[in-house]
Parts: C-alpha cells; structure tokens; sequence
C-alpha cells in the first residue's frame, strides 16, 4: 500500500461528546496523516458514528478540540463541509434516479457545471464500472455497484478526505474488495480516508487502526503493530469433536484468559509458559480430548476481541 506523505488532514485532542448524562465520546485523540487509509474500528454503540459526525461538522462537540484540513470543528464546520466527502452507512443516493441522474444532481449541489460536470460524470461511471449503464434506474443496481456509485458521488468534487461510515454494510465479499480497489485509486491520488468497518478483513487494507470503545480509543497502531502489541499472549488453536463442551472446560479454568469459538475451533489464550500442555491438562482434567492444539499468532478479530474484552472489564 502507498501513503501519501504530507500535513495532518485529521488532529483531535481530548474531544468529547455528551449526550444529556451520557458520554458517547470522551477525551478522545487521535490523528490522521494527509493521503493516509485510517480505519476506526468497535463495536456497536462505541462512539465510531459521532465521532464521524463531529469531525464532518454535523455534531458540536461538547469539549475538546478538532482539526480537518486546518478547520476548526467547532467554529468553521462550513469550511470543513465544503472541502471534504461523506458517505453514510446508510445508501445516500435516489433510487428513483437513473445513474447519470444522480451524479448530476449530487455534481451540481457541489457547484459543479458545464465541462467539468460531464468530466466528473465520465470519471465517476469508469471507476464505478457503469460505462453504458448511465441510463439505468439506481434501484436496478446491485447492492455493491450502489456502493460504488455512492462512493464516486461523494468524490465528485474531488476532496481531500472522504469519510465513509460502514461503507460496505451488507455488500457481499467480491463486491466489498471492488469497493476498496476504488479506495486504493482515491488513495493512491492523495485523497485522506478515514473508514469504519465491521469487517476485520478489511482492517487489512488500512495505512493504521483506530480501535474505540465506550468512547475511548483503545489501540491505534499499523494492523501488524496491534497484532504484535495488542494481540493475547500464550494464543492456541484448539481443534476438537465437541467445541462447545471444550469451549465451556477452557473458560472455568483459572489459567485461561480468554476463549472464543472461530467457527468450529477456538482461539484460548493461557496466562502460562507451557499453554499447550496446560491446555491438554485442562481438558483431561474435564474428561475432554482436542483432536489438535497449536500456538498461532494473533489475528486482529483476536486483537479486537482482547482490546474489546478488557475495556469491558
């Protein structure tokens, strides 16, 4: 992946965001490097969706300070609407429209007319791949080139960062890796995204991570960085007939910090220079037997599960 070096497109210090009595986000600080993929990450409820929305200038912060291209959040959120793209998690287009219809339309709320419209246009139908499509209704379209024309509208007036929230929310796997070439392209110009995903896999594609939870970031780093950092010590691979007996047995055990099922093996971590063989005990002790117990490296669905799980606690 190329990064585009540069100035901070993002600077948030100590920001907080309260909703009556609850705090949705707080003292959070982060930043993000001009040209940079940056993915932000946690569960539901974690403050990913009003962080996005401060940082757009839809929300007022109640403390704290942000910056977005040199903007101040607070005091010019105009400036900041006018310089960035934003793509919700839910599909912002019309579907009543054809396609050509709704990149007009969005290509003319952002000033756009005459040669540098139809420029625009061309650019938007090529990447999205609706070469010849233009007349078609967007409700016709498949639920990945929706996405995809959705994402080339938000890039009609060429921003410097596009904020995307769950762009791929219920897109299948081709479609989903289609939508990130098209943000690799972006990227590769110079353009800042900023992204929350429920999808660890995609995790992969970003420059860096920002894991939140209850409004607290709880890790930022490359994702080989969290995996080597953040990731559970002493983590096994067990593999056995009955998982959710093995599941149970691992969990009561003292020396198990963690225990998750992934499909039908599960990922224990043991707070114990000899996991493997204490692993084995465990399971003997309960009249249980793994077919197979190996020590992997941590995956960032691990990482997340970990960082997620000790936030809680």
């Amino acid at each position: 992946m190329r990064k585009v070096a540069g100035s901070k497109a993002v600077e948030v210090v100590d920001l907080v965001k309260r909703f009556g009595r609850f705090t949705a986000v707080d003292r959070l600080s982060f930043e993000v490097g001009q040209g940079e993929i940056f993915g932000f990450l946690g569960p539901n409820g974690a403050g990913k969706s009003t962080t996005i929305k401060m940082l757009t200038g839809l929300l007022r912060p109640t403390s704290g300070r942000g910056l977005v291209l040199g903007f101040d959040m607070a005091r010019q959120s105009y400036k900041i609407r006018a310089a960035i793209g934003y793509m919700s998690q839910k599909f912002s287009l019309y579907d009543d429209l054809r396609v050509k219809e709704n990149i007009e339309f969005f290509g003319r709320i952002y000033g756009l007319s005459g040669r540098r419209l139809h420029s625009a246009r061309d650019w938007v139908l090529s990447l999205a791949g609706l070469k010849g499509q233009e007349e078609r209704l967007t409700r016709e379209l498949p639920a990945g080139v929706k996405q995809r024309l959705a994402l080339g509208c938000a890039s009609l007036h060429q921003p410097r960062i596009l904020f995307l929230d769950e762009p791929t929310a219920g897109v299948d796997p081709r479609a989903r890796r289609r939508f990130w070439e098209f943000i690799y392209h972006l990227a590769d110009q110079g353009v800042t995204i900023f992204v929350t995903t429920h999808y660890l896999d995609e995790a992969e594609y970003c420059h860096r991570l920002g894991l939140i939870q209850g409004g607290r970031l709880a890790a930022l780093g490359t994702p080989r960085q969290l995996k080597e950092t953040s990731g559970p010590k002493g983590l096994l691979a067990v593999e056995a007939a009955d998982p959710l007996a093995v599941l149970g047995a691992l969990k009561a055990a003292a020396q198990v910090r963690e225990a998750t099922l992934f499909g039908l093996t599960i990922h224990a971590s043991l707070d114990d220079p000899s996991p493997e063989e204490t692993a084995r005990a465990i399971l003997a002790h309960a009249g249980l037997e793994a077919r197979r117990i190996r020590s992997i490296s941590p995956s960032l669905e691990d990482v997340f599960i970990s960082l997620i799980g000790r936030e809680r606690h």
